[in-house]
């Protein structure tokens, strides 16, 4: 069964506009299938098969004469030294597209010899896995229910593969992440530590970060957990969201949110076991806020917005889950566990920030939550409930 990525129109696009393209992305997002099924001509070489990176690595010029173009290259981390070589091959025919096209899961070994040899040579795409809207459309999925597409999460094995165990498929993936990304190529002394870390950053999923309260239960350093964190940020297995800066706000806060990337895999390491117990559990709201951050992530990139997103939190305590920021004006999002419209409390911090903004405010700010259908509830500021399953539109033009 194939499902198909909003990305791929923008993939097709940029390869079209630079000699070598780098897809990136958490393992398991379905990057080399993505790039497999929208080059079906290109000459595939894994760059995990060890005999493969070593002749990569020893004897570059050989490696890229005998392969053909357009040439993927799977896991391209694993051989950097054939960038400068890459650099010198796309050198010679500046003005010929779409020649190599690359996939990455480890940002952190990745990016310094790409910016050093292909700078202004390659594009940088980043694929998520899969937004509500994507699961939707998946021909074959199991069950499309909002709580049971957030319990079970967006890697598209899962999918693929209906029969596939939730929990067998978590376990197997921060398993062999541990294993390959973090021991293998960060060097993190304990992995047991580690695994600790992920778990208590996974309690911490939507809420300020405090790096010495993470250390502290973990039992480490302030400078490890924060080294931690950077390998977790780099491997897209967590975002961590900027609070918003401007002069409209005075005293605010300036300490980032921190979220994790998936809902799924967020319940696996919460020891949520069904939709059920996810619904039932202290961390539903957090879940929830979660889920809509990472959509609004999806259709930003799919739409290939200019788009900022950012919360907003001042030491008053006035607090908004989202900001919106676009051409100048900024929209309120807030997200929301219900069905429909929440207690009126709820709307006081849009209406309050809203009028700090004054004339920089949208026409319009959204509570994202589970309602069937996207309705008006206030006019003083306009408010509308927004059905979060579908997030497409959210940042096209006009919107």
């Amino acid at each position: 069964m194939w499902i198909e990525r909003a990305l791929s129109g923008r993939i097709l696009a940029v390869s079209r506009q630079f000699p070598a393209l780098v897809l990136t992305g958490a393992r398991q997002t379905g990057k080399t299938a993505l790039l497999g099924n929208l080059f079906p001509k290109a000459a595939f070489v894994p760059l995990d098969l060890p005999s493969n990176a070593e002749e990569a690595e020893q004897e570059p010029e050989r490696f890229l004469a005998r392969h053909p173009e357009p040439l993927l290259l799977d896991e391209v981390q694993y051989a950097p030294a054939l960038f400068r070589h890459l650099k010198v091959s796309i050198d010679r025919d500046r003005h010929r597209m779409g020649r190599f096209l690359m996939t990455g899961s480890q940002k952190f070994p990745l990016m310094q010899p790409l910016s050093e040899s292909l700078a202004g040579r390659c594009a940088i795409l980043e694929l998520d896995t899969l937004s509500s809207r994507e699961i939707l459309d998946a021909p074959e999925a199991e069950d499309k229910t909002l709580s049971r597409i957030l319990w079970r999460g967006g890697f598209p094995e899962l999918y693929r593969n209906p029969d596939l165990d939730t929990r067998v498929f978590y376990s197997s993936y921060l398993a062999t992440y541990l294993e390959r990304d973090v021991r293998s190529a960060l060097r993190v002394g304990s992995l047991r530590d580690f695994e600790r870390f992920v778990r208590s950053c996974a309690l911490r999923s939507g809420q300020l970060l405090n790096l010495t309260d993470l250390a502290r239960d973990v039992g480490v350093a302030g400078a490890t957990a924060r080294d931690w964190l950077s390998v977790l940020q780099a491997s897209n297995l967590i975002v961590l969201l900027e609070p918003y800066f401007s002069n409209l706000g005075k005293r605010m806060i300036k300490t980032p949110k921190l979220y994790f990337g998936d809902t799924g895999l967020l319940c696996f390491l919460l020891g949520l076991d069904s939709a059920e117990s996810m619904e039932r559990s202290m961390f539903i709201g957090a879940i929830w806020e979660t889920f809509v951050l990472a959509q609004m992530l999806r259709a930003k990139s799919a739409a290939n917005s200019a788009a900022a997103i950012f919360f907003w939190r001042d030491a008053h305590g006035t607090e908004v889950d989202f900001v919106i920021e676009h051409q100048g004006r900024i929209r309120l999002v807030e997200a929301k566990w219900v069905e429909t419209a929440p207690a009126s409390k709820t709307l006081a911090p849009l209406a309050k920030v809203a009028q700090v903004a004054g004339r920089r405010a949208a026409a319009e700010h959204w509570i994202a939550c589970r309602t069937p259908r996207s309705y008006l509830i206030s006019k003083d500021p306009l408010v509308r409930l927004i059905d979060a399953f579908r997030f497409e539109g959210w940042f096209q033009p006009g919107r």
